[in-house]
């Protein structure tokens, strides 16, 4: 006879992931199943689950049959939400590395206003980490290389046109340089069948 309560095995472990900022407002979420199908289910989950957690030391809650991990800094809140029946420590793995790479990325600045400043950055780290609810990534460094993030890139948005073209003419020239031992090579060997020959 088979025990009902034991689930089958999935690779489908989060079922959330979710960034507020200090007044429990959306920054950031991707949920990937139908346990809240609306996105005022969903609100609704995060205005709750805000409230349980915005004055609480713990680190791990049980919430309308979820268990949810958190972490704060400053003026967010990280969660990682996954079912009752979900390891505690896969959910505070990804947690950890969702926000060791945020934290990488917005160069330890982690704050509400960087991060709206980065928010496609943060929102392709979390698609690095997880898809259809599917750990992907938990090393943080390999999700930052992921998400291709240089320190000394200027967002596109915030460069002036004559930035952007430099960068371009820049690439252009280096480019060009690399080829310039070829192009030398070739020039030098068309001298040399020009001068045998007459």
């Amino acid at each position: 006879m088979v025990d009902s309560t034991i689930l089958e095995p999935t690779l489908h472990t989060i079922k959330a992931i979710v960034i507020l900022d200090n007044d429990g407002c959306r920054l950031v979420a991707k949920y990937y199943d139908k346990t809240f199908a609306t996105v005022k289910e969903q609100k609704d989950f995060e205005k709750n689950l805000f409230n349980k957690t915005y004055r609480a030391n713990a680190e791990i809650i049980m919430l309308e049959g979820l268990t949810c991990v958190y972490k704060s800094n400053v003026d967010l809140y990280f969660y990682v939400i996954g079912s009752s029946q979900e390891n505690e420590l896969i959910l505070a793995s990804v947690l950890n590395a969702l926000y060791d790479a945020v934290n990488q990325m917005l160069r330890k600045n982690v704050e509400r206003r960087a991060l709206l400043e980065n928010l496609d950055a943060v929102f392709l780290a979390v698609d690095e980490i997880c898809d259809e609810g599917i750990i992907l990534e938990a090393d943080p460094s390999a999700i930052v290389q992921r998400v291709a993030i240089k320190s000394d890139d200027i967002p596109l948005g915030e460069q002036t046109v004559a930035q952007h073209l430099s960068k371009k003419l820049e690439s252009l020239i280096s480019s060009f340089l690399g080829c310039l031992p070829l192009i030398l090579s070739l020039f030098l060997c068309k001298l040399h069948v020009l001068f045998t020959v007459s």
